[in-house]
């Protein structure tokens, strides 16, 4: 083989090598951008999700809060007509003690 076949030979080898080198520092480039994207992506869907949760924890106690002063209005008026029965029976228990008392 002449001189010149192994400096082709040899020129091949080494620009085969600075190829696959380039291809290999390519594809971990690739690889790590592809991390980071997918990181940044979790984070993301984390931070929707926590937003997420807070935004239905936030409507839950709106909920809470209206069921709670719904019951409270309708213990309030259970209790005015409670008073007002009792106002009554109070009247008529009054008069027939005095009846009887009046009757001895």
């Amino acid at each position: 083989m002449s001189l010149e076949a192994i400096e082709k030979v040899t020129r091949a080898e080494s620009e085969a090598r600075e190829r696959r080198a380039a291809a290999e520092a390519e594809a971990k480039q690739i690889v790590a951008d592809a991390e980071k994207e997918g990181q940044a992506l979790l984070q993301r869907a984390r931070s929707a999700g926590a937003e997420s949760g807070r935004e239905l924890l936030r409507q839950a106690e709106e909920r809470a809060a209206a069921a709670a002063e719904k019951t409270a209005r309708a213990a309030e008026a259970d209790a005015a007509r409670l008073r007002e029965a009792a106002g009554k029976r109070l009247e008529a228990a009054a008069e027939f003690i005095v009846g009887r008392v009046v009757s001895n």
